[in-house]
């Protein structure tokens, strides 16, 4: 089954003339028509899509990261589905519901977005003061561990990237459970009597994922709600929000002592992945805010070299980024392997 319904929002402006000025300064991130950025077609149609969109820099190299790693396992699926595997179509459903997501996530689903997404939000700790989370529970809790006098200023930035964490989740959460309801509505008047079985199977996996999402997220809230009341104890594992929540996730999987030992290990080493690709989102954005002040002073010389730094630490972004978030995905992988089930998005 080709992805078909998902090409319709591009069909408009396919055929579009020369690109604007704006795109063409963007060539970072497009290598032109003789090469493309991806090898599956309506990759590079999301791409090209989202570059005349403008997209701030980090999004467009978070975006980029994000349609590796899909058309990495796109391409893994084909092989299987050559071999004869995925008889039920669940890994294709799968697939096609990562791909909506995608879409959903970066403003691209031909929807207007009602979701609590910050298309523009640098990074985790990069929320000014007098800024909510859009969650009552959420600014409550914040607001209380900002005056209790328990937490220093470095781990008062700690928590609150893991309260961004979860703010995060929850539209990711959103997202899916968007997703998996346009996705029944569509397939309610399709199931044939042959096929009812194999899709109600897939409707299954659809709403497990979405239980598990929703686990996911009430222990969240508790670790929230537990360092905000008793503060950072001084065996805390991790820092990073992704880190500890992978720990948390193989803490309760059915993974040995030695396993876990091992895993503890990896995720330091993925922890200072996950940093080093922060440093280079925040170089990236410091970096396209000089790039446009000096375009407004027109000094020629001096906008070649900040394009220059600007488009080096575009591709920087973006490489450590598919590296970072394959590393993520072989972790949760590894984990799930080991008795409990999730899916990130």
């Amino acid at each position: 089954m080709h992805f078909t319904l998902l090409f319709c929002l591009f069909v408009v402006g396919a055929k579009a003339g020369k690109y604007s000025k704006e795109l063409n300064e963007q060539k970072a991130f497009d290598k032109g028509d003789d090469q493309m950025e991806f090898r599956i077609a309506k990759m590079n149609q999301v791409w090209e899509k989202a570059v005349r969109m403008q997209l701030a820099p980090v999004r467009l190299s978070e975006l980029h990261s994000d349609l590796k790693i899909q058309e990495k396992d796109e391409l893994q699926w084909k092989k299987l589905k050559a071999e004869g595997l995925d008889e039920d179509g669940e890994r294709e459903a799968k697939l096609r519901r990562n791909f909506s997501i995608i879409l959903a996530k970066y403003g691209m689903d031909g929807k207007k977005d009602t979701r609590t997404l910050d298309s523009n939000r640098l990074k985790d700790h990069d929320v000014k003061e007098g800024d909510t989370f859009d969650d009552p529970r959420l600014d409550k809790l914040w607001n209380k561990a900002k005056t209790s006098g328990k937490f220093s200023d470095e781990e008062l930035q700690s928590l609150l990237r893991e309260f961004q964490h979860h703010k995060d989740k929850i539209s990711e959460y959103n997202i899916v459970m968007d997703t998996v309801s346009r996705t029944e509505e569509i397939h309610k008047n399709e199931i044939s009597p042959l096929e009812g079985e194999v899709k109600e199977h897939v409707l299954h996996q659809k709403h497990s994922d979405l239980k598990q999402r929703m686990r996911d997220l009430n222990q969240g809230f508790e670790r929230l709600r537990k360092i905000t009341h008793e503060g950072y104890s001084d065996d805390t594992e991790f820092r990073e929000p992704r880190v500890t929540e992978l720990w948390e996730m193989a803490k309760r999987s059915n993974l040995s002592e030695n396993e876990l030992d091992s895993l503890k290990e990896e995720l330091r080493h993925f922890e200072t992945k996950v940093e080093k690709h922060q440093h280079y989102q925040e170089q990236l954005e410091m970096s396209h805010q000089k790039l446009k002040h000096v375009e407004a002073l027109g000094d020629k010389d001096h906008i070649v070299r900040s394009k220059e730094k600007y488009h080096t630490l575009a591709e920087k972004a973006r490489e450590m980024g598919y590296k970072m978030k394959k590393h993520l995905q072989d972790i949760t992988n590894k984990i799930s392997r080991n008795g409990l089930q999730h899916n990130e998005l």
